[in-house]
């Protein structure tokens, strides 16, 4: 039976809401560009597939108008001179889906009778940023010079997340909805948020994002959760904000990865060579950007210096981008989709019988010989 009372202007909101390219809709939809128009309309079967292929709750699409949806957390993205845009549908769904995480490891603590995280809003704005960075070190344990210990910036990314990992805080990292390979989550609307918690604090990076990138994003959520304020945020090429805290967390990541001390002792060194901003980014494992920002924020080099450079940075940002192709191992990349934390946590209470599996498919996105041999990676056997 076709459904003659939905309206063509509620699964046009559908589709682009979704970010999902509209050829590969009607690839799957060859009836979409008639649903939109009007001249045709989809059964029940048709519209719940759709729904799903575009991240969209069933019910929205029976309403008499598109909704007015809003991020569930404070939203401190910026934009020169653009409005935001609506959030899309994957940014939603994400950000429900990690609320959904957080609640069960809440509860899931609480039942281990586990203490609560000691840092969660133990500096203000009025902290000095220096000593904000150094509180932040000596909690996670890390010494100067502790990026050097590692030879390429994935490895150093991976040695603060299990640090990090171990203070109680749950990492996210993924460049898609769940394990939908359609469903992108674009950098250009965020670069990752923070869900705080006394209990199970979580943080969310992009990981459509350059690794380099990844490890100031982390820096900066990090200071979000000392500073005890969670949201969103996309740090456009770490221009200044027009938000206090935004500017307050940045320079805050900014010396926890680059302390002003080390940066000063090497710049007449590396100065002095044509790849010098390149240098201190392989040094800090950060980003060239931030490394030019952080030489600009410390007077060592002029703004028209740091414009030039910017601009050259993002025309080879927007190559290298053109030209990157996805894929990898899937298991490998559970490790940072789920969090070793929090699947731990998963495996364990199934294993246990204190979780039915189908919740525990749910929460993490896979289910049968699959979860089973995500448990095995973790050192967990199921049966």
């Amino acid at each position: 039976m076709y459904l003659t009372n939905i309206k063509p202007e509620l699964i046009r909101w559908a589709c682009q809401r979704s970010g999902v390219e509209e050829a590969k809709l009607e690839e799957r939809f060859p009836k979409l560009l008639k649903w939109i128009s009007g001249e045709a309309h989809p059964t029940m079967k048709q519209l719940e597939d759709l729904a799903k292929a575009t991240l969209t709750p069933l019910g929205h699409l029976f309403l008499s108008a598109p909704p007015k949806e809003k991020l569930p957390v404070p939203d401190f993205r910026t934009l020169k001179d653009r409005q935001l845009k609506q959030p899309s549908a994957a940014l939603l769904e994400t950000i429900y889906a990690m609320q959904r995480r957080q609640d069960w490891m809440r509860e899931y603590l609480l039942e281990e009778n586990a203490a609560p995280v000691p840092f969660i809003g133990t500096i203000t704005m009025a902290t000095d940023p220096v000593a904000a960075a150094n509180k932040m070190r000596q909690e996670l344990g890390m010494v100067d010079g502790w990026a050097q210990e590692h030879s390429t910036w994935t490895e150093a990314l991976l040695g603060l997340r299990r640090s990090v990992e171990t203070l109680g805080i749950m990492i996210v990292i993924n460049g898609v909805f769940g394990n939908n390979v359609y469903q992108k989550l674009r950098v250009d609307e965020f670069r990752g948020f923070v869900l705080c918690d006394d209990y199970a604090p979580l943080i969310f990076i992009n990981g459509s994002d350059a690794k380099s990138a990844q490890m100031f994003t982390l820096a900066h959520e990090l200071a979000h959760l000392w500073l005890g304020k969670g949201g969103v945020f996309n740090l456009p090429d770490l221009e200044p904000s027009t938000d206090d805290v935004e500017r307050f967390c940045n320079r805050v990541a900014a010396e926890f990865l680059i302390p002003s001390h080390e940066l000063r002792e090497c710049w007449e060194k590396e100065s002095l060579k044509a790849d010098t901003f390149q240098a201190i980014a392989r040094r800090f494992k950060v980003s060239p950007l931030v490394a030019v920002r952080r030489a600009l924020d410390l007077d060592l080099i002029s703004k028209p210096q740091f414009f030039s450079f910017l601009k050259d940075y993002q025309e080879d940002e927007r190559r290298k981008a053109a030209g990157k192709k996805g894929g990898g191992d899937f298991y490998k990349t559970q490790d940072g989709r789920i969090g070793r934390r929090f699947g731990l946590a998963v495996v364990r209470a199934a294993k246990e019988g204190r979780l039915l599996y189908t919740e525990a498919y749910r929460l993490t996105g896979m289910a049968g010989k699959t979860f089973d041999q995500y448990a095995k990676d973790l050192g967990v056997k199921m049966a």
